[in-house]
């Protein structure tokens, strides 16, 4: 499953493996929210909510595409985060990963705090 990810300065796409998670989101799209940013992550909320699920990490690779279980949130990390440790991306506690992003997860660094958000499932 691919995902389009959409801010006022850009877009991304991700694929997406099929997780509880992952199918929940899916039938939630598409979905507005507000970016929020911590360091070098892209977060924000969405209306599901799941449990932790049994592979949740908290240190991922950039351009991971993670739900925060805590705050019922999508992550996207793209660099450190203020609780990395060296150039590592640190999610705020174990999130449950859902896929990755296609292409340079960096072209996250064009959304601001407050940008609209919106997700919808790529068809075409």
């Amino acid at each position: 499953m691919q995902i389009r990810i959409i801010w006022p300065a850009g877009t991304a796409t991700a694929t997406l493996r099929p997780t509880p998670t992952s199918e929940a989101l899916r039938a939630a799209l598409p979905i507005q929210s507000t970016a929020s940013t911590w360091g070098k992550e892209v977060y924000f909320r969405t209306p599901v909510s799941r449990p932790v699920e049994p592979d949740a990490r908290q240190v991922v690779e950039p351009g991971t595409v993670a739900f925060w279980t805590d705050g019922d949130s999508l992550a996207l990390p793209f660099g450190p985060t203020p609780i990395s440790r060296a150039d590592e991306c640190r999610l705020a506690s174990p999130c449950n990963l859902l896929g990755a992003l296609d292409g340079d997860p960096k072209a996250l660094a064009t959304v601001r705090d407050g940008d609209a958000i919106r997700v919808e499932l790529v068809t075409d």
